[in-house]
C-alpha cells in the first residue's frame, strides 16, 4: 500500500524479515535553550528601578544584575502592532497590523491579525521540537472573533502555541477579567473577596503549564510569551502594595522627574550631558495644582505604583522557580514593554478610565471622599499626563507618539550560560522587529521561505546576537521608521527626524523635527533649521520605507475605526438579535450594540413564583445595565460614571409563561434617556437613566443571559444570581441614532484635542 508518510525502516513479508522504524518524537530533549519573553504594557523608559525609578522592582532588577540592560531600544507606539512585530520579525504595517486590534481599516495594513505570510515566534519554535505557550493579553485577534463562536484562526491556539490562558482584548479588569482558557472562555477560579488578581492568575497558569511539561517531557525545550496586563490602565493590585506607596509621590512629578533623572544618570543608563526633557504641553506644574487635583493625582500614582511592584512580585515567582528547577541559567529571558507610558488618563486622570471620550472629567471635589477605592476592585483608574511623561523621563511624549516617550523602552537580556557579562549596559540602537531574528540566530534556526502553504514576507529585522557580547560593536541596524495615527518619525545612523500629527490636519503641514540621538538621549534639540539637507534626506528616506513595508495609505482615524459591529459582513451587522440560552457570555465586541441606539428587548421566559435572578446583563461594576427578576418584582439597573437609576416594577412577574420586555430611548450617547419595562406587552414601570454610555467607552464588560457571573453590573444582589426559571428566547433590536449627541460629539472633541496634548 503506498504511503505519503515516512518511513525509514524495512517492510518485508513478515515482522521477522522486517525492520521498524519511530519517527523522532517533538518530545525529546535538545541541547538548546528555552525562551522567555515577557512584555509589559504601558511602561515608560524609566519605570523599572534598574533604569532609575523608585518604585520597586527587585526582581526585574535581579534580572538586570544578572544580564544586560539595552537603553536604545524601540517599539511601536501601540502595544498590538508591538506585539506583532516581536512575534513575527516583520514591521507592523507589513504584517497587518498598523495600529490596534480594534481596527480593520480595510486596508492590507491595518486587519487586526497578523498576515499568514508571517509565521509567528510560536509558529516557528514548535516548528523546531519546542514546546509552547502563552499567557497573558494577547491582543492580536479581530474583536469580532473574540466570542466562543469563533472564528479561532487568529487565536493564540491557531498562531503556534500548544497552551493559552489570558485575555483576548487589549485590557480587563484584573480583579473580574474576561478569561479565556486555551479555545474557550472561562470563570475566574475566584473573586476579589477571596483573594483574586489576575496577574497572580497567570503566573499561577504559566507555572503550571512549565511544571506539566517537564514533569513528562524533561529536558524538552520551551518557549513562554508571558505577557501580564500591568501596566496597563485599569490601574489595580492588592491593597497591600498601593498602601505602601501612600504618601511617596507626594512631592509631585517634577520633583520625582528631577529625582529619577539623577538615578538615571548614576545607573549609567543615559549618559552624561542628556537634557531633561521639559515638560509637555498641557501638563501643568505640580505646584500650581489644586490641593484637590493634587490629591487625586497621587491616589492614581499610588495603584499605580503598587500595580507594578505586585507585577514583579510575579515575575519574581516565575523567575524562583526556573532556578529550583535548574532551568534559569539556560533560559533566554527577554523583558521589555511594548509602548512608552500612556497619555490616556488626559491631563487629570480618571477613577474610571472609560470617561476619557466623555464630556465629564472627574469631579474633584467628589472623588475626595473615594480615594482610597482607587486600585481596587471598584475603581478602573488611570493615571495623568503628569505622571506618564515622569515614567517616560528624561523623554517628551508619550503612548502613541512616535517621539521618545512613546517608542524607547527598557529592555533586559538574562542568558547565563550565553552571556559572559553581568550588569552590562548596551546602546546600540534595536527594535522591536529584532527580537524574533536575535531568537532565531541564537539558537541556529532559520525563518522558512513558505510556512504551511504561504510564502513567508521578508523577515525585516535584525538580530542583535551580536551586541550580547560585543559591548562596543556599532549598531547593524540600517534604519527603522515609525508611523502611528499619522505621526512619523524615522531613524538612520544615529539620527532621528520626527513629526507630531494633529488629527484632520494635512500630512503636508506637519513639522519635522531633528535630533542626533546618538549625542541628543531625550530628544531636546531640535536641529531642523541647522540640518535642512539631512532633515531633507531623512523625510524622503522616510517616505521610501513607507512604501516598502506597506505604510501607507497614512490614516489619522481612531475612534471613527471603533465599531467593528458596523462594517459590512460583520456579526449582527443589521443590529437584531436573536439568542435562545444558555449561551456563552459574548465580550464586548460581540455582544448586543444596545449603545448605539435606541433599543428593545424580549425575553420569553418560563417561571415558578420563587424564581428569581438575571435575565440579560450588559456591561461591568463600572457601567452598564441589568434586566432581573427580585422578590418577583421586575427590575432594571443602569449606571454609568456615577450617574444611575434602579426601576422597579410595581406590580410583580406572573408564574408560568410570560414575555419580559424593555426598552431605552433617547437622544443619543453621553444624553439622558427613558426606559420602560413591560410583561407581556403590557407597561409595568418607567424612568429616566441620567446618562448613555458612549460604546467606544466600554472597553470591557460583555453580555451574560441568565447570569451576572463576571464583574456584577448590579449591587442589588450577590453575583452571579442565576435565574432559576427557564429563558426559552431573547430577542433585541438597535435602532442606531443617525449622528453623534451634541454630548458625545463634545467628548469626542475633547479625546482628540487630550491627544493632541491640548
Amino acid at each position: 500500500m503506498a504511503s505519503s508518510e515516512p518511513f525509514e525502516g524495512k517492510i518485508g513479508r513478515t515482522f521477522r524479515d522486517s525492520e521498524p522504524w519511530w519517527p523522532p518524537l517533538r518530545t525529546v530533549p535538545q541541547d538548546r535553550p528555552n525562551v522567555v519573553v515577557i512584555l509589559f504594557d504601558d511602561l515608560g523608559f524609566s519605570h523599572f528601578g534598574c533604569y532609575g525609578s523608585t518604585i520597586a522592582t527587585p526582581n526585574i532588577d535581579r534580572l538586570a544584575a544578572g544580564g544586560l540592560r539595552f537603553t536604545n531600544f524601540h517599539v511601536t507606539p501601540l502595544c498590538s502592532p508591538t506585539r506583532a512585530a516581536l512575534l513575527t520579525g516583520r514591521n507592523h504595517h507589513t504584517v497587518g497590523m498598523r495600529a490596534i486590534a480594534h481596527f480593520n481599516s480595510g486596508y492590507p495594513h491595518m486587519r487586526g491579525a497578523i498576515s499568514r505570510n508571517a509565521a509567528t515566534m510560536a509558529e516557528l519554535l514548535h516548528e523546531e521540537n519546542y514546546a509552547t505557550y502563552a499567557v497573558g493579553k494577547w491582543h492580536l485577534t479581530p474583536l469580532e472573533a473574540t466570542s466562543q463562536a469563533g472564528p479561532f484562526d487568529d487565536w493564540p491556539l491557531q498562531r503556534g502555541f500548544d497552551r493559552f490562558y489570558g485575555f483576548l482584548g487589549g485590557e480587563t479588569d484584573q480583579f473580574y477579567p474576561e478569561l479565556v482558557y486555551d479555545n474557550h472562555h472561562v470563570d475566574p477560579p475566584k473573586r476579589p473577596e477571596q483573594g483574586y488578581h489576575l496577574t497572580e492568575d497567570l503566573t499561577d497558569r504559566a507555572l503550571g503549564f512549565l511544571r506539566d511539561q517537564q514533569a513528562v517531557y524533561p529536558g524538552q525545550p520551551f518557549f513562554l510569551w508571558f505577557t501580564p496586563g500591568a501596566t496597563h490602565s485599569p490601574h489595580q493590585a492588592p491593597a497591600e502594595y498601593i498602601e505602601r506607596y501612600r504618601g511617596k509621590f507626594d512631592i509631585g512629578w517634577d520633583a520625582i522627574r528631577e529625582q529619577w533623572f539623577a538615578r538615571q544618570l548614576e545607573l549609567g543608563v543615559i549618559p552624561e550631558g542628556t537634557e531633561l526633557a521639559p515638560r509637555n504641553p498641557g501638563v501643568e506644574a505640580w505646584d500650581d495644582l489644586s490641593p484637590q487635583a493634587r490629591a487625586f493625582a497621587c491616589a492614581l500614582q499610588e495603584a499605580f505604583a503598587g500595580f507594578l511592584e505586585h507585577a514583579d512580585a510575579q515575575v519574581g515567582r516565575l523567575l524562583d522557580d526556573l532556578e529550583q528547577s535548574g532551568r534559569l541559567d539556560d533560559t533566554i529571558i527577554i523583558l521589555t514593554a511594548d509602548n512608552g507610558a500612556s497619555q490616556e488618563g488626559g491631563p487629570q486622570g480618571f477613577s474610571d478610565s472609560a470617561r476619557l471620550f466623555q464630556p465629564l472629567p472627574e469631579d474633584l471635589d467628589e472623588v475626595q471622599s473615594r480615594l482610597h477605592e482607587i486600585g481596587g476592585p471598584r475603581s478602573s483608574s488611570n493615571y495623568p499626563w503628569g505622571w506618564a511623561q515622569a515614567g517616560n523621563t528624561p523623554l517628551r511624549w508619550y503612548k502613541q507618539n512616535t517621539h521618545g516617550g512613546g517608542v524607547r523602552v527598557p529592555l533586559i537580556v538574562h542568558w547565563p550560560q550565553g552571556i559572559a557579562e553581568r550588569g552590562g549596559i548596551r546602546d546600540q540602537f534595536h527594535h522591536a522587529s529584532d527580537v524574533l531574528p536575535t531568537v532565531l540566530e541564537t539558537l541556529g534556526a532559520r525563518a522558512p521561505e513558505r510556512y504551511r502553504g504561504a510564502e513567508q514576507l521578508p523577515i525585516s529585522g535584525t538580530s542583535f546576537a551580536y551586541a550580547l557580547n560585543e559591548a562596543d560593536a556599532p549598531s547593524h541596524k540600517d534604519a527603522q521608521y515609525f508611523e502611528m495615527f499619522g505621526h512619523r518619525g524615522i531613524w538612520a545612523d544615529g539620527w532621528k527626524a520626527v513629526a507630531r500629527h494633529r488629527a484632520g490636519r494635512d500630512w503636508s503641514d506637519d513639522e519635522w523635527e531633528l535630533y542626533h540621538l546618538d549625542r541628543d538621549f531625550s530628544e531636546t534639540r531640535d536641529l531642523a533649521g541647522e540640518e535642512q539637507e539631512r532633515l531633507r534626506a531623512l523625510i524622503d528616506r522616510w517616505w521610501i520605507e513607507a512604501g516598502r513595508h506597506g505604510v501607507l495609505p497614512l490614516d489619522d482615524r481612531r475612534v471613527e475605526l471603533a465599531q467593528p459591529i458596523m462594517r459590512p459582513g460583520a456579526p449582527h451587522h443589521g443590529l437584531r438579535y436573536r439568542y435562545t440560552p444558555p449561551i456563552g457570555y459574548l465580550p464586548h465586541e460581540v455582544a448586543p450594540a444596545t449603545d448605539l441606539g435606541d433599543w428593545t428587548l424580549e425575553a420569553a421566559i418560563s417561571r415558578a413564583a420563587s424564581d428569581d435572578g438575571v435575565l440579560v446583563a450588559r456591561g461591568r461594576i463600572h457601567g452598564g445595565f441589568s434586566l432581573y427578576i427580585q422578590e418577583n418584582m421586575l427590575c432594571f439597573d443602569y449606571h454609568a460614571f456615577g450617574a444611575g437609576a434602579r426601576i422597579r416594577s410595581a406590580a410583580p412577574v406572573p408564574a408560568g409563561d410570560c414575555v419580559i420586555g424593555a426598552a431605552m430611548s433617547g437622544e443619543g450617547a453621553s444624553a439622558p434617556a427613558r426606559v420602560t419595562l413591560s410583561i407581556d406587552g403590557q407597561t409595568v414601570a418607567e424612568g429616566e437613566v441620567p446618562l448613555v454610555a458612549d460604546r467606544v467607552l466600554i472597553g470591557h464588560g460583555g453580555t451574560e443571559f441568565g447570569r451576572d457571573g463576571y464583574s456584577p453590573v448590579s449591587d442589588a444582589y450577590e453575583p452571579p444570581f442565576e435565574f432559576t426559571g427557564v429563558i426559552h428566547s431573547v430577542e433585541i433590536v438597535v435602532d442606531p441614532w443617525t449622528s453623534p449627541s451634541a454630548a458625545q460629539q463634545a467628548g469626542r472633541r475633547r479625546f482628540r484635542q487630550m491627544m493632541s496634548g491640548q
